[in-house]
C-alpha cells in the first residue's frame, strides 16, 4: 500500500496504527516514518472478529486458522480454547479469507471481519471471538504530499502527530513535554522506537491535541531547538467518536 500511495498521489490510504488490547503497531510507525506520506486524518473503528472457512466446514475439521498478527492476539483465548488448531501469521484479515476463498482451502479458517467473510463466500463458524468485547483499534488515513483538494485546511486541525529524535542527556524528553504542557498542548500518545545504528537512542512518535491553533504552533516553535529530526507527520481534525 505504502508504495502504491507514494507513486500516485491522487489515492487515499487507511493504516491501522494502534489497538485498545495489543497496543502500538510500530511496524507501521516506521513505515510512514520512512515514505513521507502525510497524515490526513484518523478513524476509530470496534473491531469485531468471525472464524470463517469454507462453505461445509466444521470447528472439528479445521486443522489451522490463519491471520493478520494483530488479530490472532486479539482471539487468543478463542484460538487457545481450540488446541487442535495450528495458527499461522499472514499479511492482513482480509487476505486470509481471500486466499482460503481463491485456494480453496480445506481445513483452513481466517480469523477475519464478517464483511470479508461474506465478500468471499466464506461461512461464519463462529461469531465475535475477540477476547475483549471492548476492542477498537486506530486507523491513519494517510496520502501523498502531492493529494489534491481532500487536505483538510488547518483551521479545521486540533491533533497532529510529529516525530522527532533527542540528544542523549539528561532531562532531554522532560525539556520538551514540559514546553507542550506549557502551551497546553495534551500528549495522547507517546511511542518510542530505537534509532537504528546508534546504541541507546531512541525516536519518539507524539501525537498531540489543542484547541488553540496559535498557541500549537508557538509550543512547536519553542521546542524544535531541544528536538532533532523534527518533522510533522500531519495535522489532521481528530475523530470524535468511534464506529
Amino acid at each position: 500500500m505504502v508504495s502504491s500511495l507514494e507513486s500516485d498521489a491522487s489515492k487515499l490510504g487507511i493504516m491501522a496504527i494502534e489497538n485498545t488490547i495489543a497496543g502500538s503497531l510500530l511496524q507501521n510507525h516506521q513505515l510512514i516514518h520512512r515514505s513521507g506520506l502525510k497524515i490526513l486524518g484518523e478513524h476509530k473503528m470496534r473491531i469485531s472478529h468471525v472464524l470463517a472457512a469454507l462453505p461445509g466446514s466444521s470447528l472439528a475439521s479445521l486443522s489451522e486458522v490463519e491471520s493478520h498478527p494483530m488479530a490472532l492476539m486479539q482471539c487468543e483465548e478463542f484460538i487457545l480454547s481450540q488446541p487442535h488448531l495450528k495458527t499461522t501469521e499472514s499479511f492482513d484479515t482480509a487476505g486470509s479469507a481471500r486466499r482460503i476463498a481463491s485456494e480453496c482451502l480445506e481445513g483452513h479458517a481466517a480469523v477475519c471481519g464478517e464483511y470479508a467473510a461474506n465478500l468471499y463466500g466464506l461461512e461464519i463458524l463462529q461469531k465475535g471471538i475477540e477476547t475483549n468485547k471492548r476492542n477498537f483499534t486506530r486507523f491513519l488515513i494517510i496520502a501523498n504530499q502531492g493529494h489534491p483538494a481532500l487536505l483538510p485546511t488547518l483551521d479545521q486541525a486540533d491533533k497532529a502527530s510529529i516525530v522527532f529524535t533527542l540528544p542523549h542527556t539528561k532531562g532531554a524528553l522532560s525539556k520538551v513535554l514540559t514546553i507542550l504542557a506549557f502551551y497546553d498542548l495534551n500528549l495522547t500518545r507517546i511511542q518510542s522506537l530505537p534509532v537504528i545504528g546508534k546504541e541507546w537512542e531512541y525516536r519518539f512518535y507524539v501525537d498531540l491535541a489543542f484547541d488553540d491553533l496559535e498557541r500549537y504552533r508557538q509550543a512547536l516553535e519553542a521546542a524544535k531547538p531541544l528536538m532533532q529530526d523534527f518533522r510533522i507527520l500531519g495535522e489532521y481534525p481528530s475523530c470524535k467518536k468511534t464506529i
